[in-house]
């Protein structure tokens, strides 16, 4: 049985509206480089000043650190405009499954590639929150790690909150590559691509998940899930 769940949050527990994959090119697009769909598509998920300065440089630009502060201040930006005016919400089911895995003894962590300033406003307009009286038992931010998906870092920086020692009782999962990347790269027992974000079942297709699902909301159903009898 698995002791942790350490899911993605935009896209995976979280729907809002593909905010992300617009606030990240338009970000890197006001520097006058394009970006390649193929492109955006591999660096979702991973720290989004990574990203920024990745998909800079693939678009023949330079990353300087103040082109990619600038950068990452106008993502918070349409980010923040986005969210006002259409406003996240729990994908179906996901609350929930979040709530089942709980009573069934599984801590639940969400990880992101989001800075704090970013990922606990989000959390706080669901009213999602980890401790006490909260429906989470901890929350990694890319503020608290050296280096984001596709490194296990935040993965195990989850561990470490929860308490969880052995990576075979660790399901991970994520709406992009580099979710399924770094839950392989963790040793996750369970690693799990969902299709609530931009990609397809083929799209996960030869990256080292174990398991597609159409939800996290699917997750309880898992054999790995259940509780021990």
């Amino acid at each position: 049985m698995i002791e942790l769940a350490a899911l993605d949050m935009a896209g995976t527990t979280i729907d809002e509206a593909g905010a992300v994959y617009r606030a990240l090119r338009t970000a890197v697009e006001r520097t006058g480089v394009p970006v390649a769909e193929a492109d955006l598509q591999t660096w979702m998920g991973t720290d989004k000043r990574e990203a920024i300065a990745a998909l800079v440089r693939l678009g023949g630009g330079t990353p300087t650190p103040d082109l990619v502060e600038d950068g990452y201040a106008a993502f918070r930006e349409f980010l923040r405009e986005a969210y006002r005016t259409t406003p996240p919400q729990a994908i179906p089911g996901v609350e929930e499954a979040l709530a089942e895995l709980r009573r069934r003894g599984i801590k639940v962590a969400l990880t992101t590639g989001f800075s704090d300033d970013v990922a606990y406003p989000l959390l706080e307009s669901l009213g999602w929150s980890a401790g006490e009286g909260g429906n989470l038992d901890a929350v990694v931010t890319s503020d608290e790690v050296p280096r984001g998906r596709p490194a296990p870092h935040m993965i195990h920086r989850a561990m470490e909150k929860t308490g969880v020692i052995d990576t075979r009782r660790v399901l991970a999962a994520g709406d992009t590559v580099v979710d399924v990347e770094a839950g392989a790269n963790a040793g996750a027992g369970v690693v799990i691509g969902v299709l609530t974000g931009e990609l397809t079942r083929a799209d996960f297709e030869g990256h080292p998940q174990t398991h597609v699902l159409d939800s996290v909301a699917d997750i309880p159903s898992l054999p790995q899930a259940r509780p021990a009898v």
